[in-house]
Order: C-alpha cells, then structure tokens, then sequence
C-alpha cells in the first residue's frame, strides 16, 4: 500500500474539497431528466414506456460506466479522468438541446449518464489521500455531493420557468465544462500515482485490479449500496409521480416534497462518514437497515378501511398516512440512507485498499443499476396490484434480506475469529480506537493563536483559519443577500398593488443601507467583547427576522408604511454583519495571507448581492413554498407572483449558516478585548483617512448595488432590467475575491491610486451614456465601475494592516514583542471594522442622491458628478499620504516587498 508521507492538510482539503464539488456538479448533471424530461415528454408527445426509458438511460449508462472509470482512475490517476469524464458529459448535455428526434434523445441521454460514473472516480481519488483512520469521514462528505439532485430539483424547475428547459441543459452544461477545467487545474495527482511513476512501477493489470470481484463478500457490499443508493435515486425518480397521483398536490410542490428527501438522503453522508469511523461501519449499517424497516413498514401500509364488530354493533374506522407525515417519515428514511451509503463505501478502502477502484466500481454499479431497475419494478408492481404503496413494500423486504445477510455473516466471522484467526481479521474500525485526545477534538477557544509562527501557522494554524474562513464566507453571503433584498422587491412592490411613491420606494431601497451603516459602527467592536465564534452566531441568527417579516408583509397591499421601513431597517442587520465578520477573521491569518482571506471574505460576501438579484427574480416566479408560503398576488396583467418567496427562500440557509457557525468557528482567547481598549482608533488619524477611501470603493459598491436596479428601470425604461442588474454585484463581488494577490504582491496604496483613477473615467462613461441615451454605453460603464469598486475594496483593507505596522510602533514605543503584535493586530481588526461602518452609508447614500437628484433635476447626472468629485479627492489622500515619494507605503511598495509583510514587531 502506498505511504502518506509529505502529503499536508492542504493537500488533503484540495483532494477532498474539489473532488466533493465536481461530484456533486456531477450528480446535479446526471438527474436532470428528473425535471427537464416532464417538458420534453410534451413536447415529443412520448408514452409513458417511452418517456420512462428516456429518464432511466442516463441512470443505466452511469452505473454501467462506474466499473471501468474505477479501473482507469486506478491506472491512470483522478486527476486526468475526472477532468476528462466532466468535459465529455457537459459535451452530452449540450448536444441535449441540438437534438430533434427520440432517437437523438436517447443518444445524448448516453452521454449524461457519464455524470453518474464520477462518483467512483471521486471515491478512488480521494481515499487515496487518507489513511484508514479518516477516510470513512472523508469519503461519507464526498459522497455529500448526492445533494446534487436536490440542488437540480430545487433550481431547475425555476430556470426552466424563467429560462425553458434548453436554458437548465445550457447552464448546467456551462458550469460542468468550467468546473472540469478547474479541477485539472487546481487538482494534484494523488500520492499512490506518484509514487508508482517515481519507483516506474507499472500499472495494476485488469485481471489483478478484478481478482477481488470472486469474493462473495464484495457482492453482499453490492446489495447493501443497491439498497441504500440504488433505493434513494429510485425514490428521487419516483417520488414527484407518486406525490401528485396519490396526493393530488401539484408538480411543484411535489418536487419541493422529493427535494426534501434527496436533501436528507445526500446531505448526511458525511456525517456517516464521521460515524463510521467513530463507531465503525458495521454498527452504522445496523442502524440504517433497522430504521429503514421501521420507516418502510409505516409507509408501506396503504391507506385501509377497517369494520370491527363492537357490542354496540359494527364500529368503522379507516387508516391513512396524511401528506406531511409522510414527508417527515421520508425525510428520516432519506437520513438514514445517507449514512448507509457512507458506511457501505467506509467498508471498501479498509477491506480492499490495493482494488479500490474495482471493488468499489462494482458496488457503484451495482447500487447505480437499483436506480435503473427499481423504478421499474415499482411501476410493474404497481401494476399488478393497483397499490401504490407496493414500491415501498418491495423495499422493506430487501432490507429485511440485507439485515439478515450481514448479521449472518458477522456472526460466522466471529465464531470463526474465537481463536488465533481473531489476530489475521483486518484492522476495521470496529476493532480499533479512532479518538485520538488532543487532536481529533475541536476546542471552542484558542488559548494559543501565533499565525506569525511559521511553523505553528504550518502544523496547526492554516487548517483553523480556513475552517473559519469557509464558515464564515456564507454567513457573510447570506447577510449581504437580506441586506439588499429591498433592492429588488421595491421594484415589484406597485406591480402587486401597493401605491407607493418614486420618493417612498427610494426610502425603502435606501433604508437598508443605513440602518447597516449605523449598526456597523456598534459591530465594529463585537467580536473582542463576546468573541467570534458566539457573534456570528447570534448576528447571522438575527437574519431571520427581516426574512420572515419580508416573507409575510408583500402578501398584503394593505400593510402600512411604517411596517416596510421598520423590515427596511431591520434588513440593516445583514449590513452591519460584515464589520464583524472581516474583524474576526482579520484575527485568524498571518500578515502575509491577511490581504488574500480579508478578499475572499468579504468577495465572496459581496456576492450574495448578486445571487439575491439572480435567485429573486426566479423564486418570485413559483410557489417555492407550496401553501406554507401563501397565495401568489396578481399583477394587473393577470399574471402570478409569490413576492414572499424573496424573504422566504433565506430561511433555511440562515438556520444552516447559524448551526454551522455555532458548532464550527472558534474564539481567539488573545482577541478579546474591551470596548475602551478597541477606542484608541478614533485618535488615529489613518483611521479617518482609510474611512475615506474605503468608502469611495466599497461605499460605491453597495451604493451602486442597491440603487443600480431602480436606476436602470427609470433611465432605460424599455429594458427589463431585472434580467440584468445582478451582473453588477457579481462582477464587483468577484474582482474583489480574485484580486486580493494583486494588492499583496503589487502594494494596497498603488493599486488603490490607479482604482480611483479608473473610477473617474467610468464615472464620465456613465454620464456621456446617459447623455446620449445609450443603454450598452451606460451598462459596460457601469460593469466597469463595479470591477475597480471590488479591486479597490481588496486593497484598501490590505493597506490596513501594513499602515497600522508601521504606525503602532511610531505611537506606541513603549510595547515590545508579543504585547505590541497584539496592539497592532487588535488596532488593525477595529479599524478594518470601523471604516466598513463608514463606508456602508453609501448604500444610503447613494440611492437617495438619485433621488434628490431625479426630483431636482430631472436627471440623475447632478448626484454623478458629485460622486466624481468625491473620487478625485480619494485619489489625491491616497497619492499625499501613501504612495508619494515620502508616503507611508512608498519605500515598503517599491522596495519589491508586498506591503502585507510589515516589519514584524520587535
């Protein structure tokens, strides 16, 4: 067996996290029938045979396929086969929409059904990367990506209202051609192919990596993942059928219903994974076969009527399971499957570590071909006996077979074990203790916390800090989505009969961004006080209350004034989350890699402006909810709109970020500190002068984010706007997280100079736009503004952290060492939060300049040239005070140093 010497963390992360997010790109690719073929089955006018053999084919292909994609990655490595395995399929999914005939459905659907091999590539490729010990958790959150086929029947069905189903194919095949790209990018090849071509090993022959498949012992692994994967992409398949025919709900609802329970099935893996180490595989199996049994029996019982003969004559009483139990019970069906399917493929590695790419193809394929038959099997028994619960009846007995089987098995391995053979049993983790005190338990507070320590930031610190940076990034994403929710619900507000005036909808799309500002200021200093493990927490938590409010407020015209700017106000919280969050993490990295993780942070933040502005527009469109979220309101076309859906959709990834924080991030025991000892700031003059600059760059971003859509609807009224305005955010959002190295390499000061420069000229661009009535003019313009908005936000907050390096020291002679590391981290933290409470009054602002503007002028060009103004006093503070000869930063930018890696403290 191959070593793990010289593989890190890191390199394990890379293996794990990339391989997880293209599986379930993969799974999302390979159940697109489940949604796209209801539309495609009317258009060819296909019988009900024809439409089933059209959504099973790519099913079949994809169980087929896993055995000889295990057998290549074996041989030629995860890296090249994945890559190649994402490409040809996105080719397939393409194709899907050139074709005309059944035949060249059926053609395509071959070539989807690759999707479905990836999974045997993924689970070669990263059991590889970890020892015994932790490949049951690592494998159980790969094999997570089964959420894939949630994420395909939760999305799609809005995109193809939006967008027709050849618009899902087109996206869907997009973002796998591009996802595969990265992964032969970004992937490394994994340490046993390394190995082997350093050592000019050959490669295992087919007839060694087969040799396993005689043992009976695999083919019994086979029927426990036919059951537990198998049974869960049947059910996926047949349960919109089933929900609409038995309860008469309609079909978004009942893919909502089946969403629910391919959430479950998948989302749990990886915690079976974690079980399965922790207790072992077997014992987790026992747990799923027999709550399998117990939920199959309660919903394998059809709904009866009975008559029993009482003393006072015949008693009647009937038996039916209503529509919601039934959506609990499947949900506990689905969990316990999700961790079944994690205990089947912990078995693997652990038994046949030298086969995995064989062993485990076989028992993919044969778990993929349950996806294939069983729905046929449940339409034939549906046949034969006009039940509808017969689906639910055959599975109950195969588990019941299953259950038997292993607990037969394993009472012959250990009669025959009671002796010396007891020494020859594999190390499986039923045998062995996995905790290991000290290392495998997660402490809440970080006594101990030196990122400047290279070899402590090596061994443990690296890990910590991008756990809590990748926690903490979608928290940030969905408080930046509450916060500029406003911006797109005023636009709908009058078509759904509420009279309000330009004046009132303005207030509205600006309140947000003021009551943010103003709570910035106060959550500027949270973290040292309460920590940041708790605060993020409780700020995220806080979330829920504008979504709910929103969710229930559009339903009905007659809700007063005062209640949509008190939820305009209360929409402030997502605002005011982010001067908590980039100081928390400010503490967590290392001057060096500060610049880059404060860009990722609040990049990736900033985008959940941009998914709000794209996902809106599309919830809005559809009973998401079903009668939970309420009737749609008409428009005066005669048309339906579910406006609550643009608060409701939130809720149930805010509960996800809340938990995720609670039980995930960490406090730094160092960072606290008291209001009074974060107060020196106010007395530094570079903390008023990067408040300055930090608003001209983000103040523009979220200024421009929330007042862009209404804007572009009264400039360019002949525009739908809505399809377009969410580019804006997106493209600033992704700047600002891609661009973070530039500053760190070039220098925070220089960069920020040529941002502000750049700003003014596309400032010009929009007002010669507007001028001359061009909208492509205005739109690129703008696209622009939003780019250098993101590159100026990355490298003001890089140039904090170096301005305030040099400064403590200057200020503060008396500190040495550890004490004036800390002063200067804790001053950097509070400044980096503060300025991004000045700056977010530019989503106040910036709206209402429009308005003012509008109302005085006519034209919103007057508030244009008062933001050009501003920019060019930016971009002289940023030339007189940092990037002259004699600036702060000049000799620390041009001496070729980045301008993070400040002279550490002495």
């Amino acid at each position: 067996m191959h070593t793990l010497d010289g593989v890190t963390r890191s390199d394990q992360n890379r293996a794990l996290g990339l391989s997880t997010f293209a599986f379930t790109a993969c799974f999302a690719v390979w159940t697109i029938f489940s949604i796209i073929g209801v539309r495609i089955k009317q258009e060819l006018g296909l019988s009900e045979a024809q439409f089933g053999l059209l959504v099973a084919t790519p099913i079949l292909t994809g169980s087929v396929t896993r055995l000889f994609l295990g057998v290549w990655t074996e041989k030629y490595g995860g890296r090249i086969v994945f890559s190649a395995q994402m490409l040809l399929t996105a080719l397939a999914t393409w194709m899907l929409t050139l074709a005309s005939t059944y035949t060249m459905y059926l053609v395509a659907a071959l070539g989807i059904g690759l999707a479905g091999g990836s999974f045997i590539i993924g689970v070669a490729y990263v059991s590889r990367w970890y020892d015994a010990g932790h490949q049951g958790a690592a494998l159980g959150i790969f094999g997570a990506g089964n959420v894939g086929a949630a994420v395909t029947k939760f999305v799609a069905p809005f995109v193809m209202v939006a967008y027709g189903w050849h618009g899902v194919a087109y996206v869907w095949a997009a973002a796998l051609a591009l996802i595969g790209i990265a992964f032969f990018i970004f992937a490394k090849d994994d340490p046993a192919l390394v190995e082997r071509r350093a050592k000019s090993m050959r490669a295992p022959s087919l007839a060694e990596q087969f040799a396993p498949l005689k043992n009976l012992q695999v083919w019994r692994f086979s029927l426990y993942y036919f059951f537990t994967f198998g049974g869960f992409v049947a059910l996926a398949l047949w349960l919109p059928h089933y929900l609409i025919d038995v309860y008469g709900v309609d079909v978004k609802t009942a893919g909502m219903a089946a969403a629910s329970f391919s959430l479950s099935a998948s989302l749990f893996r990886a915690y079976g994974g974690h079980l399965s180490d922790k207790f072992g595989a077997r014992t987790v199996l026992y747990w799923t076969f027999g709550f399998s049994l117990l939920f199959l029996f309660m919903l394998s019982y059809p709904p009866t009527d009975y008559i029993v003969q009482g003393k006072d004559g015949a008693i009647a009483f009937s038996t039916e399971l209503d529509f919601w139990p039934f959506i609990a019970i499947l949900f506990g069906l689905g969990f316990f499957m999700s961790l079944g399917k994690a205990a089947v493929y912990k078995h693997v590695p652990v038994y046949y570590p030298h086969h995995v790419g064989a062993v485990g193809g076989l028992v993919g394929m044969i778990g993929g071909l349950g996806g294939f038959v069983m729905p046929i099997i449940f339409g034939a028994a549906l046949d034969l006996t006009g039940i509808y619960t017969s689906c639910f009846v055959i599975l109950f007995a195969l588990v019941a077979i299953m259950l038997t089987w292993m607990h037969l098995s394993v009472r012959a391995m250990e009669r025959s074990a009671l002796s010396r053979e007891l020494d020859s049993l594999p190390t499986v983790p039923e045998l062995q203790e996995v905790h290991i005190p000290g290392r495998t338990e997660m402490p809440r507070v970080l006594d101990h916390w030196q990122p400047e320590d290279e070899a402590f930031w090596a061994e443990k610190g690296r890990k910590v800090a991008r756990r809590n940076l990748w926690i903490s990034i979608p928290a940030l994403l969905l408080a930046f989505s509450v916060w500029m929710v406003w911006s797109m619900v005023v636009a709908r507000l009058p078509a759904i009969g509420f009279d309000f005036t330009t004046g009132q909808l303005f207030w509205l799309a600006a309140l947000p961004g003021l009551s943010g500002a103003t709570l910035r200021i106060f959550y500027s200093f949270m973290v040292p006080i309460f920590g940041g493990r708790l605060w993020t927490t409780l700020s995220t938590a806080s979330l829920l209350l504008p979504a709910m409010g929103i969710g229930y407020a559009v339903q009905n015209p007659d809700t007063p004034y005062l209640i949509f700017l008190t939820l305009a106000l209360l929409c402030g919280f997502g605002g005011g989350n982010f001067a908590s969050s980039m100081a928390n993490i400010a503490y967590f990295f290392p001057k060096a890699e500060k610049g880059n993780a404060l860009a990722l942070n609040a990049g990736l933040g900033n985008l959940g402006v941009s998914v709000m502005q794209f996902l809106v527009p599309i919830v809005i469109t559809a009973g998401v909810f079903g009668a939970l979220g309420g009737a749609p309101q008409t428009l005066s076309d005669g048309g339906e709109l579910w406006m609550q859906n643009a608060g409701f959709v939130w809720v149930p990834f805010i509960l996800l970020a809340t938990a995720a924080a609670w039980l995930g991030m960490n406090d730094i025991a160092d960072a606290k500190a008291s209001f009074r000892e974060q107060a020196i700031i106010f007395s530094r003059t570079h903390n008023w002068l990067m408040c300055i600059l930090y608003t001209g760059t983000f103040g523009s971003f979220i200024g421009y984010s929330a007042g862009f859509p209404l804007l572009t609807k009264l400039a360019f009224p002949e525009v739908n706007a809505l399809q377009y305005v969410f580019l804006g955010p997106l493209v600033g959002a992704l700047s600002r997280a891609g661009t973070g190295w530039v500053s760190d390499r070039f220098g925070g000061g220089r960069v920020t100079f040529w941002t502000f420069a750049g700003m003014l000229i596309a400032v010009f661009g929009v007002i010669a736009s507007l001028g001359a009535g061009s909208f492509a003019g205005f739109f690129a313009a703008f696209m622009a503004l939003f780019f250098l908005t993101g590159v100026g936000n990355a490298s003001t907050f890089q140039m904090i952290p170096a301005i305030m390096g040099r400064e403590v020291p200057r200020l503060m002679p008396e500190l040495e060492g550890q004490a004036l590391r800390r002063q200067s981290e804790r001053e950097s933290a509070a400044i980096i939060a503060f300025t991004s409470a000045i700056a977010a009054y530019g989503a106040f602002f910036i709206p209402k300049a429009y308005g003012t503007s509008i109302a005085m002028t006519g034209s919103p060009v007057g508030a244009l040239w008062g933001f050009l103004i501003f920019y060019a006093i930016c971009l002289v503070i940023t030339w007189a005070f940092y990037t002259r000869r004699g600036g702060l930063l000049y000799d620390l930018e041009r001496a070729g140093k980045p301008a993070a890696l400040s002279p550490k403290p002495v």
